[in-house]
């Protein structure tokens, strides 16, 4: 199956939806997108209620070769970020985060970035802005987000987890480091085959948001330069506990 035989198929799509919420997306529209760091297939996805706020509604797939029905895709889940993705804001990494990502899976044989509309981690670019004014006076991203009445992290991976289901990839190799996006792609029935670092050099005006990421959110950043083996990013084990094939 073509992604243009999918978005056909998928015109009547209706479904319980994912996660608490309930939401469903459904592919409607693809077309050729060349870009400075390869050449892509853009899937566009809208969400099928009607009901549903504008941030769940509309969101894109920048598929490269065949993944329809692939195993082991290399993925990239990537939250909208106005400020950083368009305007070069140097406040986070987001802008290097996306363009890196676009560039790796450009190279491989098949890949996917998902671009999500959850700006600002879920809270907005208005409540952002009001972050950033928090942040000048001396909080880091977290306090700042509890500050204005929003959780640490107000995002949610369920329609991540649709579109993928939606493109019937198999398994994934998700390009993070966030622990909790593996976790929660996980708990709404994608199966991640494992995890690829995604780490770029921090500027004088993100490292504080970058350590606040490590040490607050559990981030896989390292900023001492000490190298770290690929099984230290493991999850935890704890002696007597089941092994996966036991449970």
């Amino acid at each position: 199956m073509t992604l243009d035989e999918l978005v056909e198929e998928s015109r009547e799509h209706a479904c319980a939806g994912v996660g608490a919420r309930k939401l469903c997306v459904r592919p409607v529209a693809v077309a050729d997108l060349p870009s400075r760091f390869g050449s892509f297939r853009i899937v566009g996805f809208q969400g099928t209620d009607e009901s549903q706020p504008a941030e769940d509604k509309e969101h894109i797939a920048l598929v490269h070769g065949d993944v329809i029905g692939a195993s082991q895709v290399v993925t990239r889940l990537h939250s909208e970020c106005l400020t950083g993705d368009v305007l070069g804001s140097l406040r986070c990494d987001c802008r290097d985060q996306l363009e890196e990502a676009m560039l790796l899976v450009a190279q491989r044989e098949r890949g996917i970035v998902l671009y999500l509309r959850q700006e600002g981690r879920g809270i907005g670019l208005v409540n952002k802005i009001r972050a950033y004014a928090l942040q000048d006076r001396g909080l880091d991203t977290v306090d700042a987000n509890l500050a204005l009445g929003f959780r640490d992290d107000e995002r949610d991976y369920a329609i991540a987890a649709h579109m993928l289901q939606s493109l019937r990839v198999q398994s994934i190799q998700l390009l993070t480091n966030n622990p909790g996006k593996v976790s929660q792609l996980e708990e709404y029935g994608v199966k991640v085959a494992g995890r690829l670092p995604h780490v770029l050099p921090p500027n004088p005006h993100n490292r504080f948001y970058l350590e606040t990421k490590a040490t607050r959110f559990g981030h896989y950043i390292d900023f001492t330069g000490k190298p770290h083996l690929s099984e230290q990013s493991d999850a935890v084990r704890i002696a007597g506990m089941p092994d996966d094939d036991e449970t």
